[in-house]
């Protein structure tokens, strides 16, 4: 089968500015390249020969520096938004999803294996499958579990120094099966977290494949900067076995 990936690529980038009313978030550079550069890159490396770029915001600098795809050895068309369609929406309008698809952000950096999740994936009954990480959440308070009386003084029944919550978390990776389109809407915004309901409330299997390796969401500033940091002693980890690159 040929393998397809969509990527998300059409944010405005809010948390990012001003950077981002420069440069569309997934431009933003590492090293000599951009960020949607190394994931197409680690697309091509994969087996994925068919990609789809959902662009909205300063499309027209996605198109000039990514073109039609040959300097990847994969095939790029691009499905643009008139108007913001959530991180769903753009599954509706794009034609030719009729098999087993990847979708994903277009700002994330990571080691994932893209075709190790979606040999996973067809493994499994699953509508949809998600690629999560295990994030800690740490507090810098002592947390009190109070048991509530009849005054205004409730009692102390355990105390926790710094406590640490234990969180999986979606890495904006999916493998998709064709049949998830029918619950996205074609004209309102469809964010991924209502596609994920609308799956459940409809008793549709979803999974979770859980990676413990190297991921970073690029949102923030503070998230850019870490990718800057750690860029030069990933970058041997992010391609191919062999650690070719386009």
């Amino acid at each position: 089968m040929v393998k397809r990936a969509v990527i998300l690529a059409g944010g405005k980038g809010s948390r990012l500015g001003p950077l981002t009313t420069i440069l569309p978030k997934p431009l933003m550079p590492l090293g000599d390249q951009a960020i949607l550069d190394i994931v197409i890159q680690q697309l091509a490396a994969r087996g994925f020969s068919e990609l789809v770029l959902a662009v909205g915001h300063l499309a027209h600098l996605i198109r000039a520096v990514i073109g039609d795809g040959s300097r990847y050895g994969v095939t790029v068309r691009y499905e643009e938004e008139a108007k913001p369609a959530g991180t769903a929406g753009a599954l509706a309008a794009i034609e030719g999803l009729d098999e087993t698809f990847l979708m994903m952000n277009g700002d994330v950096l990571t080691t994932l294996d893209y075709g190790a999740l979606f040999q996973a994936h067809r493994q499994t009954d699953s509508a949809l499958t998600i690629a999560t990480h295990r994030r800690i959440v740490r507090t810098d308070y002592g947390v009190m579990h109070v048991d509530p009386g009849p005054g205004p003084v409730s009692r102390v029944v355990a105390y926790e120094e710094k406590p640490e919550l234990d969180y999986t978390v979606s890495m904006g990776v999916y493998v998709v099966e064709p049949r998830c389109r029918r619950h996205v809407p074609t004209d309102e915004p469809f964010d991924f977290p209502d596609l994920v309901t609308a799956l459940l409330a409809a008793e549709e299997p979803v999974g979770a494949y859980m990676f413990d390796g190297y991921w970073l969401d690029i949102g923030r500033p503070d998230d850019y900067e870490r990718a800057l940091e750690d860029y030069p002693t990933l970058l041997p980890q992010l391609f191919a076995d062999d650690g070719t690159r386009a």
